[in-house]
């Protein structure tokens, strides 16, 4: 069994409890307009320009099981003294159950923590036993309004929050996220159709994202057009209010 990774990325803190490796897998359903790796989003290898004489290489390729457990293997010692592990990002590794079942299943006989990074788009049974193998999910929810989720992702947000409700109702460890992005919902009356959306689902714990540019460069590489081109990316100070209202409901909302 071999799956289409684009990345495996060593020492990252941000991405779960301690030191994590992050394995980035390649395919997505969804298709945000200010995704940040948006190589990510086709389901097969692509070509990226690189430098000025305009050389192509392939942004991703096939690996084993074998050979992406090995490579997590060889920070055991960092995950075991900082309580880390191993985090399957993308793209979305649903995309690619087969392989991140396996994935998960190898590290956890090796006692590794292991953790998901997900839209939570998949069918219901496809999303329950992925789930089910790992310690933890870091679950992104992009907008509480369906009509306004569709216009930013391309997707209805309905088996999203189903998945949500599901795993919640497990007691799965979830931490939810919310990528905060100009013009789309960051407004006052977004931060407040957030809280209304966590309280009716019980959540009292949740991370903010805020907008950055740190992809805009892969979508010259990729020569495709990017709709946020120039918008200022936002700093703490930028949604601090937005973070207060959600606070004011008695939610634990932090960076």
């Amino acid at each position: 069994m071999r799956g289409l990774l684009f990345n495996i990325q060593k020492f990252s803190l941000h991405d779960g409890p301690g030191i994590r490796t992050v394995v980035f897998f390649k395919g997505c359903p969804l298709a945000c307009k200010w995704c940040s790796n948006p190589e990510s989003q086709r389901a097969e290898p692509c070509l990226m320009g690189d430098g000025p004489d305009s050389r192509l290489y392939s942004d991703s390729r096939l690996y084993s099981i074998e050979e992406t457990l090995q490579i997590c293997f060889q920070d055991r010692l960092f995950y075991e003294e900082s309580g880390g592990g191993v985090t399957l990002s993308g793209g979305e590794a649903l995309t690619q159950s087969a392989f991140a079942a396996a994935l998960l299943d190898g590290l956890r006989a090796e006692h590794i923590h292991t953790a998901i990074e997900t839209s939570g788009y998949a069918r219901p049974d496809v999303f329950t036993e992925i789930a089910a193998r790992a310690d933890m999910l870091l679950f992104d929810i992009k907008h509480y309004d369906d009509r306004r989720h569709v216009e930013g992702t391309g997707v209805h947000n309905g088996p999203i929050l189903a998945n949500l409700k599901a795993a919640l109702d497990t007691g799965k460890n979830v931490l939810v996220r919310m990528p905060v992005i100009p013009g789309y919902n960051n407004s006052l009356e977004d931060a407040r159709g957030f809280a209304a959306l966590l309280t009716g689902m019980g959540i009292r714990r949740t991370q903010l994202l805020p907008f950055h540019q740190f992809g805009e460069k892969k979508y010259d590489l990729l020569n495709i057009p990017y709709t946020l081109r120039g918008v200022p990316q936002l700093h703490r100070e930028d949604v601090e209010g937005f973070r207060a209202i959600i606070a004011q409901a008695g939610i634990e909302c932090f960076f």
